[in-house]
């Protein structure tokens, strides 16, 4: 069955998109790299309709202490290198804390380097 998809290729900080307009945001690796993604959130919030899905795929913190203490010492060095991407952002408590609930989760690491391989995806809906 065919749909419609729009690409805003812009700064998530500001959607120039009406309230409550969109049924449907995907993000993919993108959380970690947006400078205020609170804000972001937010707007991805503000333009969903009551009910309408954030689908997610997105890296970010280890939940093994030891893997977790590496991300924070080489994230301020990987930041500059890599394009402003964050190694440490807890994701799925972005999302919730952003006016989000998820859903489903499944967290898992996608390569034996663990330190750049955390992975959250999942399905939200607008609070």
């Amino acid at each position: 069955m065919p749909f419609d998809v729009d690409f805003i290729g812009l700064s998530g900080e500001e959607i120039p998109l009406e309230k409550h307009c969109m049924d449907t945001v995907l993000i993919t690796y993108t959380l970690c790299s947006i400078p205020d993604v609170f804000l972001a959130l937010k707007e991805m919030n503000r333009v969903l309709r009551p009910g309408g899905r954030l689908i997610f795929c997105e890296h970010g913190k280890a939940p093994d202490e030891n893997v977790y203490r590496w991300q924070e010492r080489i994230n301020p060095v990987w930041t500059k290198i890599s394009g402003g991407c964050n190694l440490n952002r807890p994701i799925s408590n972005l999302i919730e804390e952003s006016g989000f609930k998820i859903l489903n989760l499944h967290t898992f690491y996608n390569s034996p380097l663990k330190i750049l391989s955390y992975n959250y995806r999942g399905v939200a809906v607008k609070g």
